[in-house]
């Protein structure tokens, strides 16, 4: 047996901002990043539109990229105080994500992180709140998902909370606060949005429901993030809907060892951070070569590249040409090809952000907690960890993977 589930709600399209206006509750509490919410006008509609609706409103505010442990327990503590029965989050993944684990431990105050982390392990929510997410990237698509990305500064890793019960009640995907992101993160949401909807389609828990979200994400992504990336606003709408489009096909069929590399490297490293849609785009052409020796994988690949229109005779040609399409991708969005030309934001640099002696020193280490992380067991071919290292020296140095 087999389950999916998405939001309750989903309001999308331009100006549906406003149906908070039709939410029924007393007390609603914003949780949103570093300003831009703000900036734009959004939050002041929001918090008007749920005033509107008869609810007393409580901010809290400054979530950062990559929220951590201390900001979840922080922020669940001013949810303590306030009882809300409604948790709206707006913004990024950043601040949708925390605001889930945030929701956890409201509910359930007793609750450690650890506790948290147990995959498909969550008590019932709802007993205190509903949540609502709206998001103003393209890419995370959490507003529909059962995952949260939470992370432990000191022990630089990214964990993954998994369970149906933080998939949101409603959500509410309106492309006006998608024209606010700058070109460079509609880049990096973008691409993935994209890995979200290729490793959902051949993960191991694919199923009919969730593969015709996944081609069909793929398609609009192909057709609409260049051009979002360069400033076409008319291309902002559909990669907003097709990012979410991808997330619930994720959601549902789960992700692959993109992700688990994604996550352990994202905070590993002393030079800063690498953007989470930057190294799966990264990542995403070596895992796609090493999941290809499984048949399966390969012919679902294939199966991506003809729905796409890439051209190729036989399964090895379309899995060629799927690759050099994403990396031609990569290059029309000015990401890196490799961890070793990543430069601090993103940017492609000489001097790379990750020294080669500080990658190699914590390769083993890393290579384990991908290995160990919630995706791995849904991707198609399952890696040893002499393969994962192998695989985490592709993606560093952007050489052939051959095993």
């Amino acid at each position: 047996m087999a389950r999916f589930t998405l939001p309750r709600d989903l309001y999308h399209g331009k100006g549906s901002l406003e149906a908070l206006k039709d939410f029924q509750g007393k007390k609603a509490i914003i949780c949103v990043g570093g300003g831009s919410m703000k900036r734009n006008g959004f939050l002041d509609k929001a918090v008007s539109y749920l005033e509107q609706a008869g609810m007393e409103v409580k901010l809290f505010e400054g979530i950062e990229p990559d929220p951590s442990v201390e900001t979840v327990m922080r922020g669940a503590d001013v949810m303590s105080e306030f009882q809300p029965d409604w948790i709206v989050a707006m913004g990024g993944g950043s601040p949708i994500d925390a605001a889930k684990a945030m929701w956890i431990k409201y509910e359930y105050p007793d609750t450690t992180f650890e506790d948290m982390c147990k995959v498909f392990g969550l008590p019932k929510l709802r007993t205190k709140a509903h949540f609502c997410a709206i998001p103003s990237t393209s890419g995370t698509a959490t507003e529909v998902t059962a995952f949260s990305i939470i992370t432990d500064y000191q022990k630089g890793i990214k964990y993954p909370i998994a369970d149906f019960e933080i998939t949101p009640d409603v959500a509410i995907v309106d492309s006006d606060l998608a024209e606010t992101m700058p070109a460079k993160l509609a880049a990096h949401t973008g691409m993935d949005a994209m890995t979200h909807a290729i490793e959902a389609y051949v993960s191991t828990a694919n199923c009919n429901y969730t593969d015709p979200l996944a081609l069909h994400a793929i398609k609009m992504i192909k057709a609409n993030l260049v051009n979002s990336f360069q400033g076409d606003m008319a291309a902002r709408a559909p990669m907003h809907d097709a990012q979410c489009l991808a997330g619930m096909a994720f959601s549902n069929a789960l992700l692959g060892i993109v992700h688990s590399m994604a996550h352990k490297t994202g905070a590993a490293f002393s030079g800063g951070h690498i953007i989470h849609g930057a190294a799966n785009a990264m990542y995403l052409p070596k895992v796609i070569r090493f999941n290809s020796k499984d048949a399966t994988a390969k012919k679902r690949y294939a199966e991506i590249a003809d729905f796409i229109c890439l051209g190729g005779n036989t399964e090895d040609e379309k899995v060629d040409l799927l690759i050099q399409f994403l990396r031609k991708m990569n290059d029309d969005l000015k990401i890196p090809q490799s961890i070793k030309n990543y430069g601090e934001g993103g940017v492609i640099a000489d001097e790379p952000m990750v020294p080669e002696t500080e990658f190699l020193e914590k390769l083993s280490d890393i290579a384990a907690n991908a290995l160990l992380d919630a995706c791995t067991g849904s991707n198609p071919r399952q890696p040893s960890q002499e393969e994962m290292e192998k695989l985490l020296k592709c993606c560093y140095y952007d050489t052939e993977v051959d095993f």
